[in-house]
């Protein structure tokens, strides 16, 4: 049984398509630093994350001193690496430049999105073409800890891909969602976010002994591994 918050996060969050460009940045900072440790550390931490950064306000982070650097690394909320805290203030100065350029770090995101018939059958594979495109370009413009499977598990939390497992009760909401979501420059009719928040699904699910329960059906890949949405590829990236 997964913990309440990671189902929490698995049925309303992951998958779903966002624009909002402060929780974008914040997915590519936590991924940047989940590499090496396992997407349960980083969610359990995020509120902590957010205080440490400023709810993750690309502005404020890239004004970040040194002074701000060691006060990180006396943060014992949140994963005290001199590296990747130092990426994320690079990053934030690279977002600043980016959106200047191209208007929002959304419409820059979205121009990545893969078309559904070239991706493979959902979550066996660590990366693919667009990730490696997604993840080769910033990189050319001084962005760090962006590498492929870093990206290609942003592009699965963030909605870019539907990478939900067929049987899971959330990919039907989550294609949805996709289906009804303006892309940044486009003109459908955004369904999917409200202000900037993220509609939850509704999933009818049993409750035993006060904590929600899965069909075992919807939540196993056929190969038997749990569909926890929990971002697995971005492990083994090399973040550089």
């Amino acid at each position: 049984m997964a913990a309440p918050e990671f189902l929490a996060y698995h049925d309303a969050e992951w998958g779903f398509p966002v624009d909002d460009d402060r929780r974008l940045f914040e997915k590519l900072c936590l991924e940047g630093f989940q590499s090496g440790l396992s997407w349960r550390t980083i969610l359990a931490k995020r509120e902590n994350f957010r205080a440490a950064f400023h709810g993750f306000d690309i502005d404020r982070i890239a004004a970040f001193t040194e002074a701000d650097v060691e006060r990180l690394l006396t943060d014992q909320g949140i994963v005290r690496h001199r590296g990747k805290i130092a990426a994320v203030i690079n990053n934030a100065r690279r977002a600043q430049d980016l959106v200047k350029r191209e208007g929002s770090l959304a419409a820059y995101v979205w121009r990545f999105e893969p078309r559904p018939e070239d991706l493979p059958a959902p979550q066996t594979a660590s990366t693919s073409p667009a990730s490696i495109a997604l993840s080769r370009d910033p990189k050319k413009r001084g962005w760090s800890f962006v590498g492929p499977t870093t990206i290609h598990a942003f592009m699965q939390a963030m909605g870019l891909i539907n990478d939900h497992v067929d049987g899971c009760a959330v990919r039907a909401h989550a294609a949805e969602a996709r289906a009804a979501f303006a892309r940044p420059g486009g003109g459908r009719c955004r369904c999917g976010l409200r202000g900037g928040q993220i509609l939850r699904p509704r999933l009818e699910t049993p409750d035993i002994g006060g904590e929600r329960s899965l069909p075992l059906h919807e939540v196993l890949r056929p190969s038997g591994i749990v569909d926890d949405g929990g971002d697995l590829a971005a492990m083994a990236d090399d973040p550089l």
